[in-house]
C-alpha cells in the first residue's frame, strides 16, 4: 500500500524527533503507524519507552516546510510504501538489534538521479579507514568488476576502503550508493565533497538522518545496518579487530545474507578482524569481483573457472612411463638395459615405454643410447 501524504509528514516529524535506528520508535511506528504515534506524542500519551515530554518540540516542527526546503537542495524523502522504497530494508524488522541501534528506518533522505528500487542488485564493500595500498587496490578492482556487471556498489563514503569502492564503480561508469551518518545534504568527510557529487550523479547518496544533521558515533553505528540491508551481501576488505566495518558484517549475518572477506597478510593488524570471520566460518573467502558475483548472482551466472596450471607433456604419462622417463639421463646416452636397471623395470617394458616417449618428443635415441629431449628437460 502506498504511503499517504499525511503518513509522510508524520514520518518527517518523527525522523526529526528520534535518533536514527531507535528501535523503540521503529517498533511503535511498525505497530501503530506514524500518524498514530505522532498524535499520541502530541497528546503526551504514554508510549513504550519513548519520552512523552516532547509534545512542545513535536508541535513546533513543520514537516511540510522541511520537505520543501529539502526539495530545493535536491533531496527527496522516501518512505515505506513508496515504489522507490528498497524492500531489503524491511528485513531489519526481523533482524534484532546490535547494541542500541536497529529497526526499519522511518524514511530515507535521498540525493541523486537514480531511483533506489533500480539498485536492488547491490553489493556492500566496506573496510578500514586507515587502509593499505593493497586494500585500496583490491576494493577498487573488486568494485569495478561488480559495477561493470551491472551491480550497484554500496559503501559509506569514508576514507580508506569506502572511497576506493566508490571510485572503482565510478571508474567504469557503474552505479554506486553512499550511505551517510549525517544529513544527505552534507559532505562528510568534507574532503569527499567532489566524490559524493559524482556518486549522486551515478547513483544516490542516502541518509536516515534529517537534512543538516551532523555525524555522530551513534549515527555511524545506525547507518551500518542500512549498508548491510541495502545490499544482497557484504564484502569486508581490511578490518582490524575493533573496526567499525565489522558492525556492518554483524548486521549482514543477522540479516542472513552472504558475508565475504578478502584475506590480507597474516601479520597485518588491518586484516585481523577479516581473518577471524573467515576462520570462524562466518565469512566466505573471496579474492576478487568474480568470486563475489559467483556467490551473489543467480544460479548458473558468473561461474568462476577453477584456476589450473597449464598442462605439461609429463602430465599425460602413466606412472610407469614417468618412472622410465626419470631414469633416462640428461646428457650422456644410456642403453635400454641401463635405463631398465635404474628404473627397476623389465627391459621389454622399458623398450615399449621409450618408443612411446620418443614419439612424444620427450626422449631422443642416438647410436650411444637414450637421452632426454629438450621438451622433457623443460
Amino acid at each position: 500500500m502506498s504511503a499517504t501524504e499525511e503518513e509522510r509528514l508524520a514520518r518527517v516529524a518523527l525522523n526529526r524527533l528520534a535518533e536514527p535506528g531507535d528501535p523503540r520508535m521503529a517498533g511503535l511506528v511498525t505497530e501503530l503507524g506514524a500518524e498514530r504515534v505522532r498524535d499520541l506524542l502530541l497528546a503526551e500519551r504514554s508510549l513504550d519507552g519513548v519520552r512523552t515530554d516532547v509534545a512542545a518540540r513535536l508541535a513546533s516542527l513543520d514537516p511540510a516546510a522541511e520537505l520543501e526546503r529539502a526539495d530545493r537542495v535536491g533531496l527527496r524523502f522516501v518512505v515505506p510504501g513508496d515504489r522507490e522504497w528498497p524492500v531489503g530494508l524491511d528485513d531489519l524488522a526481523r533482524a534484532g538489534t546490535v547494541g542500541e541501534r536497529g529497526g526499519v528506518p522511518l524514511g530515507l533522505w535521498v540525493r541523486g538521479r537514480v531511483r533506489l528500487d533500480e539498485l536492488s542488485d547491490a553489493v556492500a564493500v566496506v573496510g578500514s579507514r586507515s587502509s593499505t595500498g593493497y586494500g585500496d587496490t583490491v576494493a577498487r578492482d573488486l568494485s569495478a568488476v561488480a559495477a561493470r556487471a551491472g551491480w550497484c556498489v554500496v559503501s559509506g563514503a569514508a576514507f580508506g576502503i569506502d572511497q576506493a569502492a566508490h571510485r572503482g564503480a565510478l571508474a567504469v561508469d557503474g552505479p554506486t550508493l553512499a550511505v551517510l551518518a549525517c544529513g544527505a545534504d552534507r559532505a562528510y568527510p568534507a574532503a569527499h565533497r567532489g566524490l559524493l557529487g559524482h556518486v549522486a550523479d551515478a547513483g544516490a547518496v542516502v541518509s536516515e538522518s534529517a537534512p543538516g544533521c551532523s555525524p555522530m558515533r551513534v549515527r555511524f553505528l545506525a547507518r551500518n545496518r542500512l549498508i548491510a540491508a541495502m545490499a544482497r551481501g557484504t564484502v569486508v576488505v581490511e578490518a582490524a579487530v575493533r573496526s567499525g566495518a565489522l558492525s556492518t558484517a554483524t548486521w549482514t549475518e543477522r540479516l542472513q545474507r552472504p558475508l565475504m572477506g578478502v584475506p590480507g597478510p597474516v601479520t597485518a593488524a588491518e586484516s585481523q578482524g577479516v581473518h577471524e570471520r573467515i576462520r570462524s566460518g562466518a565469512a566466505v573467502l573471496v579474492t576478487g569481483g568474480h568470486d563475489v558475483l559467483e556467490l551473489l548472482g543467480r544460479p548458473g551466472e558468473h561461474l568462476v573457472e577453477v584456476p589450473r596450471a597449464e598442462p605439461r607433456p609429463r602430465d599425460r604419462l602413466t606412472t610407469r612411463q614417468q618412472q622410465v622417463l626419470d631414469a633416462v639421463p640428461v646428457a650422456r646416452p644410456a642403453g635400454a638395459d641401463s635405463v631398465a636397471r635404474t628404473a627397476g623395470i623389465g627391459v621389454r617394458e622399458v623398450y615399449r615405454a621409450l618408443s612411446l616417449l620418443e614419439q612424444q618428443g620427450l626422449v631422443r635415441r642416438s647410436p650411444g643410447g637414450w637421452t632426454l629431449d629438450r621438451a622433457a628437460r623443460a
